[in-house]
């Protein structure tokens, strides 16, 4: 069970972050749309902040735990890349990305947000076997 704990106290922070960015901003915590806004610089000042962050979030994890965690990513930088293009053009075409709509927008009833969720579960459990059978 403790395996679970680092996962479950991760979303229980990301809950929260964003029920406060809602309650206390009026705004929803989707990443993409927060990117957006600041590179077309709107609403600087939160924004900025909510992506410092996400970025200082690391360093706080290093100062609490002592060390970072295993990560192993086994696929190439050119894959990565043109699956990182591929979420981020998803994202803008589906009005949102996983965290707005996985997080916030099942949480508001949202039907956009369910078909969305729905999408990219599919659309990864279809990648996983697609990908198992071609793997080594």
């Amino acid at each position: 069970m403790s395996t679970y704990l680092p996962s479950l106290a991760g979303g229980m922070l990301i809950g929260a972050s964003a029920v406060m960015l809602l309650l206390l901003n009026g705004r929803i915590a989707g990443i993409s749309g927060i990117v957006g806004r600041l590179a077309q610089g709107v609403g600087l000042t939160t924004n900025l902040a909510f992506v410092l962050g996400l970025l200082l979030g690391p360093l706080a994890y290093l100062l609490v735990f002592g060390g970072w965690p295993i990560v192993q990513i086994t696929a190439g930088w050119p894959l990565i890349i043109i699956a990182g293009l591929l979420v981020g053009f998803g994202s803008r075409m589906g009005s949102g990305c996983t965290s707005g709509h996985g997080v916030l927008g099942l949480a508001r009833l949202s039907l956009r947000s369910m078909v969305a969720v729905a999408m990219f579960l599919t659309a990864g459990v279809v990648a996983v076997a697609v990908l198992r059978d071609l793997g080594p």
